[in-house]
């Protein structure tokens, strides 16, 4: 009973091991020095741990911090620490050279990489960088100064990459009419002179352009050389400009603007500093710095794509090892769904766009005046800057969309938009179900408008053709005016968003490979061999063979495993002992298959060693018989490709995608070499790997030795229904469905923030999960295989040599005390030399003799002499 109840508690221990990732998920953080981004870190995991006890979907996370100094090879070792740690993302420090450093780190393992400070040079690779891009950043000073009509000012700058950050504002430089002066501030701290020097230019238009620790200097300093009057207009591009104390230049007149990413009335803002009001040390929310923000929302981004990866796939985290070329399979995958994934930050809207910068975000121009700092406008990613008027409304002004009529082209794609499975004659919009159906009504009813759907009757969504320069499908008829809006599997691509504009996505996904599944592996005679890795065989046999041995040596020293043969002979002339060299291995091996032997230990160090084993048989034989039942039910898959990338390499499966669509133009636009290979040959076998759409496609994968390159949220969709298919390998991209318009109206802004907070409620996820496992044949193939169970590593069962060490230990320190007592005793009882007794008894040890023959000597007047001779049997 004893024995079933633990085999029990050991199936339980494994079966987190066995089975995805772990409820609390260790996330890896190198921190250089800032207090504030280091409270961001804490309040933000305690955010989400809070949202975790709520939700099954959401991990726990755990903080694992290491401080370093800028100092690239303790970052090394820190990071290393890290990783070997088993951490799922790294969070990198602000300092320029460690970053880069740990970044490439993180590239070559294929875990995610997080950081928040300005980089002049991002890349794509496993690196997230939430501070906006730099090139867009720069669009957005390029816009204010072209607004503001300078055409003549000075830049000030203190370092080269303010030169990067106004790599566009230098491009006024060739237009005509402007004039630009460039002057570094020097290594300072007296920055009086090159001021000086500005103020006798007699130019009054002036931009800053600083690092955070020495702006509030240059600022007073201006200030003491007469630049901080009314007749001067400064415009500071620091994002962190309104945490500055400006009281002593608000009353000067001086035109001082700013821009800040920050909103300190935001009510999600709102909502964080009260709950947590207390641990920010802040008086108010404007003294939240851009980089502590940004913190925040990278811990809550990074917690929704793993909630994302967790639901895609049954994975687990990975130790990884600095001095071995060993990556994360799982790394890619999350990555891409960090990127994929929208949320609604302390930043702002966190969106990343197609190619996984984060261009898309939201500044607010802030101007000083006698009350503070006062909002003057708002700039988006549509690269202009709405103003707002003296009265306080935007010149734009916001027009309601109550009552007002789309017309929404959509197509008949599954489970987007369908026609109705009714006898009954339906009309209008009555006619059509789906997804993106659902969507639109929901969307209709928050912000009032009434729509017309219209059917895509080529189901084009849109390109642009090289020959013509024109658009064709839904694009087409979005810029012509024919209809307001565009909704279905239509894709946010670079070019379209050159074309139209597109609400933030209401679905997240990424190019995937769909093919057929995999057959099983045909039984194999080492599958016994499967519950344990080839390591821990190896330290299972060293064992034996150590436990043996260590055991054949205690019961020879011990004299109590010394015996009478014939317990009718009460003086016996010999006496043997049972731990010989055939024996002893026989009795260990025995007791590790729960055989039986004829003899047990009698000695205390040698029942030492035989309880540690016991011990360590049951445990051993437990792990072993649970891990072998899993294995022998989840047989191992064949695979003909793991990856996308192997597919150009053989020529047995033939590949392609849907003609005319995103996924093509992924790999036309693609710099990858493996995918460059598939678009040509995708390209030559046209007529053979096209397809029309995604069920040609699919017919193919069913029929042929075909893979089929499409949106992951199709093939989810697909594989619900065709148990035959799965999807191979991670994504490829990440990318996003949206609603498309015409570029620069007005309600995009609206409509956008409608999806949010659809998302927000849960809304679209109850939608795609109707849609995707509940209607039209859905949940089919919803029973995911088993996982493929991994061999238990030596890590796993470590614990378990130690139990086994300790009691190896503990046997000698009784055999070496055995000895030592019996041979006190004969020195005592038979008056003889201890030393000389000792060496009698190390000589016959020496010997490895099975018996021990024993002499008595004769008594004489001083003593009993006893003369016992050893020898060989």
């Amino acid at each position: 009973m004893i024995k079933e109840i633990f085999l029990s508690c050991i199936v339980l221990f494994l079966l987190p091991c066995i089975h995805g990732f772990p409820r609390k998920v260790p996330i890896g953080v190198l921190l250089d020095g800032d207090e504030m981004i280091e409270k961001a870190f804490e309040l933000s995991i305690k955010n989400v741990n809070k949202n975790a006890e709520t939700s099954n979907d959401v991990k726990s996370l755990t903080l694992k911090l290491e401080k370093i100094d800028v100092d690239t090879f303790e970052a090394a070792q820190k990071t290393c620490k890290l990783l070997e740690s088993g951490v799922a993302v790294l969070f990198g420090p602000q300092d320029k050279s460690a970053s880069y450093f740990v970044q490439s780190m993180c590239d070559a393992m294929d875990l995610p990489y997080i950081s928040t400070r300005w980089d002049p040079e991002q890349t794509r690779g496993n690196a997230i960088n939430l501070y906006p891009h730099p090139e867009v950043l720069s669009t957005v000073f390029y816009n204010i100064i072209k607004d503001f009509d300078w055409k003549e000012y000075v830049v000030l700058y203190d370092d080269i990459e303010s030169l990067l950050r106004f790599q566009r504002v230098l491009e006024l430089q060739d237009i005509n009419g402007y004039e630009m002066t460039i002057y570094h501030l020097g290594s300072g701290p007296n920055y009086r002179d090159i001021l000086q020097t500005v103020k006798m230019s007699e130019v009054i238009n002036i931009v800053i352009d600083c690092s955070y620790e020495i702006l509030p200097t240059v600022l007073q300093h201006a200030q003491q050389v007469g630049l901080m009057l009314q007749k001067y207009n400064i415009l500071v591009t620091n994002l962190d400009f309104q945490t500055l104390d400006l009281e002593p230049y608000q009353y000067s007149g001086v035109n001082v603007t700013g821009v800040r990413m920050i909103n300190p009335e935001d009510p999600y803002l709102l909502e964080i500093f009260e709950n947590f009001h207390l641990d920010w040390n802040l008086t108010n929310p404007s003294e939240l710095t851009v980089e502590a923000a940004l913190t925040f929302d990278a811990v809550q981004l990074f917690a929704r794509g793993m909630a994302l990866l967790d639901n895609s796939v049954t994975g687990h985290l990975k130790r990884l090892a600095c001095n071995e070329s060993d990556s994360w399979e799982f790394g890619n995958s999350l990555s891409n769904f960090i990127r994929a994934e929208t949320i609604n930050g302390l930043s702002g809207p966190v969106r990343f766009d197609t190619a996984g910068f984060r261009s898309d975000f939201r500044l607010e121009i802030v101007s000083l005046n006698l009350e503070g700092l006062n909002k003057v406008g708002d700039w988006r990613s549509t690269n202009s800057i709405s103003w707002i008027t003296k009265t306080g409304f935007p010149n734009n002004e916001i027009k309601a969309l109550h009552d007002k009529h789309f017309i929404v082209l959509i197509s008949l794609t599954y489970p987007y938009g369908m026609f109705k499975e009714s006898p009954e004659l339906r009309t209008g919009n009555d006619r059509y179900e789906g997804f993106a159906i659902d969507i639109i009504e929901e969307m209709s009813k928050m912000l009032g408008f009434n729509y017309t759907f219209e059917v895509q009757e080529d189901n084009v969504y849109g390109s642009l053709q090289k020959a013509t320069g024109e658009w064709n499908g839904m694009i087409r008829k979005i810029r012509d005016g024919k209809a307001d809006l565009a909704i279905t599997d239509l894709t946010i691509t670079s070019e379209r968003e050159s074309a139209v504009d597109f609400t933030t996505p209401f679905m997240n996904l990424g190019i995937s490979v769909l093919y057929r599944e995999p057959t099983q592996a045909p039984p194999s005679w080492s599958s016994f061999l499967l519950p344990f890795s080839y390591e821990v065989w190896g330290a299972l046999i060293g064992s034996w063979a150590i436990v043996s041995l260590v055991l054949f040596i205690n019961g020879r020293i011990s004299a109590i495993e010394w015996t009478n043969r014939y317990p009718c002979i009460t003086e016996p002339e010999e006496l043997e002992t049972p731990y010989t060299m055939i024996d002893t291995p026989f009795f260990i091996i025995a007791s590790l298959v729960n055989g039986a032997s004829d003899f047990a230990p009698g000695g205390i160090s040698t029942r030492t060693i035989g309880t540690a084993w016991w011990c360590f048989c049951l445990i051993m034989n437990s792990t072993y018989t649970a891990n072998l039942a899993a294995a022998l039910s989840t047989k191992p898959t064949v695979w003909p490709f793991k990856k996308a990338d192997e597919l150009p390499y053989q020529n047995t499966i033939k590949y392609g995608a849907k003609r005319d669509g995103s996924t093509i133009s992924f790999f036309k636009t693609a710099t990858y070499e493996p995918y460059k290979l598939m678009y040509d040959y995708m390209m030559e076998h046209g007529s053979e790997v096209l397809t029309n759409n995604n069920e040609d496609g699919l017919k193919k994968v069913q029929q042929e030795n075909y893979a089929f390159f499409m949106e992951s949220s199709s093939i989810e969709y697909f594989t619900q229904r065709n148990c035959n298919v799965t999807q191979v390998g991670a994504l490829l991209d990440a990318k996003g469905y949206g609603i498309a318009m015409k570029k620069d109206i007005y309600y995009r802004n609206q409509l956008s923030g409608a999806i949010l907070k659809l998302k927000e409620s849960g809304l679209i996820t109850e939608l795609q999960d109707k849609w995707w496992r509940q209607k039209r044949g859905g949940d089919k193939c919803s029973e995911k295989p088993a996982v493929e169970v991994a061999s238990l590593n030596f890590e796993d069962v470590g614990g378990v040599f130690m139990v086994l060490t300790i009691g190896l230990s503990l046997s000698w320190l009784g055999t070496i005390w055995s000895l030592l007592w019996h041979i006190r005793n004969i020195s005592v009882t038979e008056n003889v030399s201890f030393k000389d007794e000792l060496i009698d008894e190390l000589k016959f040890l020496v010997k490895c003799s099975g018996t021990k023959i024993v002499k008595r000597r004769k008594k004489s007047s001083i003593s009993t002499e006893v003369d016992t001779k050893k020898s060989s049997s």
